[in-house]
């Protein structure tokens, strides 16, 4: 099954993250934070501003960042995904 967000909205597919911390210590499930940073899989067609539709600034397969209690938990064919606005994306990773 596929999803397009609508206007604004994100589709972000969350980043795995450590299971083991620096120290080599492994943190069960319940102990780890979600991660703060994802990969872009779809994007809504943009706001209207001014009349005007304003595309996004994010394109799929950006990796992002985004704060802890960004969006909505959805899951799609046992997969799950965030859906998040574009004013809740803090950055796009580079390089």
């Amino acid at each position: 099954m596929k999803i397009r967000p609508l206007h604004d909205r994100v589709v972000v597919r969350r980043m795995e993250e450590e299971t083991t911390t620096p120290g080599g210590i492994v943190l069960p499930g319940s102990a780890k934070e979600k991660p703060q940073q994802g990969e872009v899989v779809a994007i809504g067609e943009g706001r209207f501003v001014d009349g005007q539709l304003r595309p996004l600034s994010v394109k799929a397969g950006d990796k992002i960042i985004f704060g802890s209690y960004a969006g909505s938990t959805i899951k799609i064919d046992g997969e799950e995904l965030l859906i998040l606005n574009e004013s809740e994306i803090f950055g796009v990773l580079e390089g």
